[in-house]
């Protein structure tokens, strides 16, 4: 399911990741455990895509069979096009300033008015060539932009501390986000929602506003959102840590339940001990590796 090899992070000089070899089963419950600073969110985040690891020869990533790291080199070249943007930008600028000076200055009858007919005429050539690269330029990184952010959601969901919900949406609407951000049909999302929504407990509050639930009932209608396409993998990031001691316990009891019943793997960053230990393997990261 998730294969991760040598995988490096540096923040500026400062090295979060040195070298983390991973292997997550599919329907595999994992907890990820360690001090404050040893990498764990770090990790979670790459996992997740959405980071990236130092680019090494030797390093790897791939989740249910795709290759993540390709996906991001595509998101790389997104970035040497926009270098290039600059600089096609900035040339078309200065050609311009520069024939604007000779039309300006050197209005004599030295120059024949042919001549400067011809040199104001070729201002449209590289304005022409300007809005080519600009056009082919947004539409192939409106292309590349997509592919890892497709995948993203449509194979890999996302709790977090803070449930991050929409205030102005209701508890449905908030659920049918990521289906809608896949142009699945309305109909079929909410109807899909709704059945989540009720397998999770919250079926009388699905026109509920965030403010107006509880910290459990917000945590789930995250859980909700975060199961709405389907995902092979969920990641968490310490989901019960803003939770009462009840609302953790039952929130933790629902990631084995969706597990036994759906299948899905979860990966989970937690300082919860007994979270932790409840997990089917816990690993434990100290000063950016893996411990044996």
């Amino acid at each position: 399911m998730i294969h991760a090899k040598n995988i490096h992070k540096f923040y500026d000089k400062l090295e979060v990741l040195k070298g983390v070899d991973l292997h997550i089963k599919k329907g595999e419950i994992v907890s990820i455990v360690g001090a404050s600073g040893a990498g764990k969110t770090t990790l979670l985040q790459i996992l997740g895509t959405l980071d990236k690891p130092e680019r090494n020869p030797d390093s790897s990533l791939t989740i249910n069979g795709e290759n993540i790291l390709k996906l991001q080199d595509i998101e790389n070249d997104n970035t040497k096009q926009e270098r290039t943007f600059k600089i096609v930008t900035w040339a078309g600028i200065i050609y311009m300033l520069l024939l604007a000076v000779y039309v300006i200055f050197f209005r004599t009858k030295i120059f024949d008015d042919t001549i400067r007919l011809v040199v104001v005429s070729a201002l449209f050539l590289p304005i022409f060539a300007m809005l080519f690269y600009y056009r082919s330029y947004f539409k192939k990184k409106s292309r590349q932009d997509k592919i890892l952010s497709d995948f993203r959601n449509l194979n890999l969901g996302f709790i977090f501390q803070f449930h991050q919900l929409l205030p102005e949406f209701t508890a449905l609407e908030n659920v049918c986000i990521p289906a809608f951000m896949a142009n699945k049909p309305k109909g079929e999302t909410e109807k899909e929602a709704k059945k989540i929504l009720e397998y999770l407990g919250l079926s009388h509050r699905i026109h509920h506003k965030p403010s107006e639930l509880s910290g459990g009932e917000q945590q789930r209608v995250a859980v909700a959102r975060a199961l709405i396409n389907k995902p092979d993998v969920i990641f968490a990031d310490e989901p019960s840590g803003n939770l009462d001691t009840h609302s953790a316990e039952n929130l933790h009891q629902l990631f084995f339940k969706l597990r036994d019943e759906f299948g899905q793997t979860f990966v989970i960053v937690t300082h919860n001990e007994d979270l932790a230990n409840m997990a089917d393997r816990k690993l434990i990261m100290v000063d950016g590796q893996i411990s044996n």
